[in-house]
């Protein structure tokens, strides 16, 4: 039992591929200015019908061709220059006949046209035959720039229908080369400019290839009857037989998958009714043959049997070589599971068979992949070789102007490496006077620190508690000693910026008398020894914390300390559960000095400096805290610190 997956190569891919060579602007630029009106109206008509039976590829690509020589013969007659949409649509046409160096031949003129002419909705189209052009050839980096440059053309000049497609083009791309997770990205984002843009149509093919991709790999149930459902909807608004039989297929399979049977019968017989008569033989082939397969299962060996020679009659009017394959192979296995070993092994060899012409004909198609490939390689390393002849040649004519030219260039260098001994002197003294204030922040940030430490010693000492000033004590001068040494750098390893700010939390926990508990956590990827850090980067901010949020609150308060690794720099966060900094500020307010917290004030300074001194970007972000009622509950620091070594 099997989706239908591979019906979107051999089915709805090529009429979405072929969209691009479908409503071209009719040609514009100074051509026009050489004919007359109704010289401009027969050229137009024979671009038209090219255009027209090319749409209909192998039926009707000579009838096509036979109207672009008729159009080029025009051109010639009254000697004007070939329109982008000419030279696109022989483009169109040698891909069509497997002429692929001939089709990128006219795909680069084509687009030199359209650029020169202002042709822009041509020129749009030509990128995304490129795109497919080179996806085909397995350029998938030159295929996604295509498609790349074609949005960029639509959304500069509001062009419809471009955007959808050239999406739809790269996840192409990715599906070649087995990428499932961009496979998907970009046919959502298929799916939102043709929702954008109105295009039904392209919302339904985006709708129908991502439910389908649900039901293969990495398979969510929920993923696929949504989205597939969805295609439903939009092809029966339609009429759309075809999504809608395609669509109700790929459901039941998806029903099927989760052992729902019922559901999975319904929508099998759904897409029957729109495929059969749509003649859509090859949807209705696979419909009849899991409706065999589910009655196997529910062991309606009958049934099973007779929508399985429904499938094979279907299957073999469409040369499906695939559902002929695994619905011999499921035949196989109901007859032996009914002991009928006889009519079990006929399938099997059957099964073989058309599996062995699936084989050979998915090794044809790598087989023409693969010479195409070639075939672009070699056109690729040729062109190389004749642009290095040519370079080689001109090397020779501009090696005199090129000497006269170095000549000049080298008094210019000289006197531009004066100025620039100049600058360099200059932004050295700069750097110097950078350094020595960010020395001074320093040290007015540590007589701050120490300041409030002592005034904690001075409390311990009036509330007579010797045991309690000794550990204190005992703390504050490992406290001391660290901060000593660490103050001799403009920046220290995380790991002694912790260990400093871990004394702090233990002193200050003690001095208010487990008043607030504290954590600190580190992600695991962050090597505290190897990272740098300012120096006393942190601290500052969590006594802000302590003090201004924690210890005006009449319950315990807790603040969390977190450093998580992201990309180039490490995110800081602290957080309190305390009153609040509107309310922090009020109570500041009302007390007599009107203070203010001097080391978040010298801490801001010193980013600053320090972003200028070695162009990082240090930053810092306040967040307050609502409660479910939207009262303040605290305050949320984050700290954005680049990573230095």
């Amino acid at each position: 039992m099997k989706a239908i997956i591979t019906l979107l190569i051999s089915g709805i891919l090529p009429c979405i591929l072929s969209a691009t060579s479908l409503t071209f602007t009719k040609a514009t630029g100074s051509i026009w200015t050489k004919i007359s009106p109704d010289e401009k109206a027969r050229l137009d008509h024979l671009l038209e019908m090219s255009e027209k039976h090319l749409e209909k590829t192998n039926v009707g690509t000579s009838v096509g061709y036979a109207y672009l020589d008729s159009a080029t013969m025009f051109c010639d007659k009254r000697k004007i220059e070939y329109p982008s949409l000419l030279h696109l649509l022989k483009a169109e046409y040698f891909y069509l006949s497997g002429d692929y160096t001939s089709s990128e031949e006219e795909a680069t003129l084509a687009m030199g046209r359209a650029k020169s002419s202002g042709d822009n909705e041509t020129l749009a189209k030509t990128m995304l035959f490129l795109g497919r052009y080179y996806r085909l050839t397995g350029f998938y980096k030159e295929s996604i720039d295509h498609y790349n440059n074609g949005i960029s053309v639509a959304e500069k000049h509001d062009l419809k229908g471009i955007i959808p497609l050239s999406y739809h083009g790269q996840a192409e791309v990715f599906n070649a080369a087995n990428d499932l997770k961009n496979y998907r990205k970009y046919l959502d984002l298929m799916i939102e400019a043709g929702l954008a843009e109105n295009d039904t149509p392209m919302i339904a093919d985006g709708c129908l290839m991502l439910g389908t991709s649900f039901t293969d790999k990495e398979w969510d149930f929920k993923m696929a009857d949504s989205i597939l459902r969805r295609c439903v909807d939009l092809s029966m608004l339609r009429k759309d037989t075809f999504l809608i039989a395609f669509a109700s297929a790929n459901i039941g399979w998806n029903f099927y998958r989760n052992k729902m049977y019922d559901s999975s019968v319904y929508y099998y017989e759904k897409s029957l009714r729109y495929s059969i008569p749509g003649t859509r033989i090859s949807v209705s082939a696979n419909s009849f043959g899991n409706l065999g397969t589910i009655n196997r299962d529910l062991g309606n060996y009958q049934d099973a049997l007779r929508y399985y020679e429904q499938s094979i009659e279907h299957a073999k009017k469409a040369k499906d070589w695939y559902s002929l394959s695994w619905v011999y192979h499921d035949m196989s296995d109901l007859y032996n599971g009914i002991g009928d070993t006889s009519k079990a092994f006929e399938s099997f060899i059957l099964y073989k068979k058309f599996d062995d012409s699936l084989l050979i004909a998915k090794n044809t198609q790598g087989m023409t992949e693969a010479r195409v490939r070639y075939e672009a390689d070699t056109h690729n390393k040729e062109v190389a070789l004749l642009s290095l002849r040519l370079k080689n040649n001109r090397l020779l004519n501009i090696g005199f102007i090129g000497f006269i030219i170095l000549a000049a260039a080298i008094g210019f260098l000289l006197f531009r490496g004066s100025k620039l001994k100049d600058k360099r002197r200059i932004s050295e003294m700069n750097r110097k006077i950078s350094e020595l204030t960010q020395s001074n922040l320093r040290q007015q940030m540590n007589p701050h620190f120490i300041f409030n430490t002592l005034n904690s010693i001075q409390y311990y000492m009036y509330q007579h508690d010797k045991l309690a000033t000794n550990t204190y004590l005992t703390k504050f001068s490992s406290l001391m000693r660290k901060v000593l040494e660490n103050s001799n750098h403009t920046s220290i390893p995380l790991r002694d910026e912790l260990d400093a700010l871990n004394l702090y939390l233990e002193l200050e926990s003690l001095r208010f008398r487990d008043k607030f508990d504290y954590n600190i956590t580190i992600d695991e990827e962050i090597d505290t020894l190897l990272f740098k850090v300012p120096t006393m980067l942190i601290q500052p901010y969590v006594e802000n914390s302590i003090c201004h949020g924690l210890m005006p609150k009449a319950e315990k308060g807790l603040v969390n300390i977190t450093l998580k690794l992201n990309e180039d720099h490490i995110i800081c966060t602290i957080q309190d559960n305390g009153i609040g900094r509107e309310a922090a500020y009020e109570k500041m307010k009302n007390k007599e000095g009107n203070h203010f917290s001097l080391g978040t004030r010298i801490v801001s300074s010193r980013l600053d400096l320090v972003n200028e001194l070695y162009g990082t970007s240090l930053t810092t972000h306040y967040t307050d805290l609502k409660n479910e009622k939207g009262e303040a509950d605290g305050t949320r620091v984050e700290i954005h610190i680049p990573i230095m070594t």
